[in-house]
């Protein structure tokens, strides 16, 4: 492959390109600066306004834009989508020849331009003032064709871009990513967006495992050793050993958790006639429980802080099902 004239295949390369990365983060630092003092001098104005449209909007928020920003509001799109803001991103080109069919009366559109004069969204910034769909325009031209047709505008600062010619889009793709989160973030917070919202939509791959609940992940009543208080241990060890439990747990006539026996407890009262005796005499009471809602990793650490291999889960005071510390392995939560 033939190499560019920047390209260094001595070993004195190495500080060069260490050289260039630096520089290129402190470019993009400051970008980021930028944007911050913005946000205290008017930007602020401007982001609270564009998150309380999204807010009362009942529609879904369509992200679009050309080039290296289209990439960036896929991005946006994606995150908007997965933190409780129905989002999707349409590509301009494709908007001209038929997607515009996509977009609703009830939604809004959020377009970005640095410039403020691709040429690709035109037609998009037309429909959306043909029909009185919202627009927001995300650009550092106020004063630009997308900027002077938007109902809001974010107008980004003036930053220098990281490559050296400045053409490559980068310090100003990281402002767009930044402002992108920066919504997202700020939406997820009004909605009081939690780890159990999230789980619903990641329920895939690693994420989706440690967002898992108890109550997704638990043995349910009445596939669980349960016994009455007046109940034999023999007979609770039949029970644990039916149910391929280490523990049973003793239960009143309303399901109400009283204590556990374990493993443990058969071995410290193996004595005598010790398997007629009842489990009241041996249970350790009250034992530790957690709520169905309760994330799988949060019931892992509660398991280790108590040092217990299980969990009666306990809706309404009633029992509802039993966690043990091999579920949750077996689920990857570790």
């Amino acid at each position: 492959m033939p190499q560019l004239p920047e390209q260094i295949a001595s070993d004195g390369g190495l500080a060069t390109v260490t050289q260039s990365a630096l520089r290129t983060l402190d470019v993009q630092i400051a970008g980021m600066t930028t944007l911050r003092e913005a946000l205290a001098d008017g930007l602020d104005a401007a982001l609270s306004q564009v998150v309380d449209l999204v807010l009362g909007s009942s529609g879904r928020v369509i992200v679009s834009g050309m080039g290296k920003s289209g990439h960036i509001g896929r991005k946006i799109a994606a995150t908007l989508a997965s933190t409780g803001t129905p989002a999707f991103f349409m590509h301009p080109a494709e908007a001209s020849h038929g997607d515009l069919g996509m977009v609703a009366g009830d939604d809004l559109v959020l377009a970005l331009s640095w410039s403020g004069e691709t040429r690709e969204l035109g037609d998009i910034a037309s429909y959306t003032r043909r029909y009185q769909v919202p627009l927001v325009a995300v650009t550092s031209e106020r004063d630009s064709t997308l900027g002077r047709a938007a109902d809001l505008v974010l107008a980004l600062p003036k930053v220098t871009e990281a490559c050296p010619h400045g053409l490559a889009p980068t310090t100003s793709t990281l402002l767009q990513l930044a402002l992108g989160d920066a919504i997202a973030i700020a939406l997820l917070e009004r909605r009081s967006f939690t780890p159990a919202h999230f789980h619903r939509f990641h329920p895939g791959g690693k994420l989706g495992s440690i967002l898992r609940t108890a109550g997704d992940l638990m043995r349910r009543a009445p596939d669980i050793a349960a016994v009455g208080p007046q109940v034999t241990l023999g007979a609770a060890v039949i029970e644990m050993t039916t149910r391929s439990l280490g523990s049973a747990f003793v239960v009143d006539e309303e399901d109400r958790v009283l204590g556990v026996v374990t493993d443990g407890d058969l071995r410290r009262h193996l004595r005598g006639d010790f398997l007629a005796r009842p489990v009241c005499e041996v249970m350790t009471p009250r034992p530790v429980s957690c709520a169905p809602d309760m994330l799988g990793s949060a019931a892992l650490a509660l398991m280790s802080r108590h040092k217990v291999n299980a969990l009666a889960v306990v809706s309404g005071e009633r029992i509802v099902g039993v966690l043990t510390m091999h579920m949750l392995l077996a689920a990857g939560i570790v």
